[in-house]
């Protein structure tokens, strides 16, 4: 719900969530339904930096009154690439979604387009949840992170070095607690989670992330509170996410910024609308 008049909606999709290919089953369906929902709405989608000048006072609420953001968590292949899927067919990334979105709309009516993948930082934890998680097919590697910031239209973004995730073998938090990111709440365990899985996409992608979405939409009192805004300058985020279902207002905690989920929050265009107005 909005909770003030000056506010912003962001969205969340997952490009692995594939069952079937209908709107509630497949984020692929439902993004470019959204998409077209969207600029119906007269809505128009801005980079997650606009909602953040917003916030931060570098730009009047009357610039980005209309914007959507969105974004996209876990960040595996199916965000830039199209791929087979074995049972639901051939499946356009969200990436090229958004170019057919962009080549039928006048440049006027949606000058901004721009999409936020938060990825996942460690190249041996994105093999494993591949080989135990998806289909083994090698679609969680980060050989289009580079590609994908040069285009101009995604940015990629940070959502930890291993997500803590309960199928690994082993997580970045010093019990080796899995499955619950709110247990991340040492300075080693946050370094490593934050601070290392920065570096690495700043080495792989060419570009420090700015954004951070924590896993789960999951953080405990110590990273919210003291990591985050205390080692800012070693970090260098500049917001962090997580997935309570409201719009951006200033009122929020820049260190856990709301979002939307897709098939959570709204599971039909009905519903999408009934959200943003």
């Amino acid at each position: 719900m909005k909770s003030s008049r000056e506010s912003v909606p962001v969205l969340t999709y997952h490009s692995l969530n594939v069952l079937e290919n209908s709107y509630q089953g497949n984020d692929h369906l439902a993004f470019e339904s959204d998409l077209r929902t969207l600029d119906e709405l007269g809505r128009t989608i801005i980079p997650l930096s606009h909602v953040l000048d917003w916030y931060e006072g570098k730009v009047p609420f009357k610039e980005i009154e209309h914007g959507v953001a969105l974004t996209l968590d876990d960040g595996s292949w199916l965000d830039f690439y199209d791929i087979r899927h074995p049972t639901c067919g051939p499946q356009p990334s969200m990436f090229n979604l958004l170019e057919a979105f962009r080549d039928s709309v006048s440049a006027a009516r949606q000058p901004t387009l721009h999409i936020s993948s938060f990825v996942i930082s460690s190249p041996d934890a994105r093999e494993e949840l591949d080989q135990k998680n998806l289909l083994g097919n090698g679609w969680w590697g980060d050989d289009w992170w580079a590609r994908a910031r040069a285009t101009n239209r995604v940015g990629i973004e940070c959502h930890s070095w291993d997500h803590a995730h309960d199928t690994l073998e082993n997580v970045a938090q010093q019990e080796n607690i899995k499955g619950d990111f709110r247990e991340i709440k040492t300075l080693g365990d946050c370094s490593i989670q934050v601070t290392r899985a920065a570096e690495y996409i700043e080495k792989t992608a060419g570009r420090r992330p700015s954004f951070y979405a924590y896993p789960w939409g999951q953080a405990s009192d110590y990273m919210v509170r003291e990591f985050m805004p205390g080692q800012q300058a070693v970090h260098q985020f500049r917001a962090a996410f997580s997935i309570e279902p409201r719009h951006v207002t200033k009122k929020d905690n820049i260190w856990f910024l709301p979002r939307y989920v897709c098939g959570r929050d709204w599971k039909s265009p009905a519903e999408l609308k009934a959200l943003l107005v």
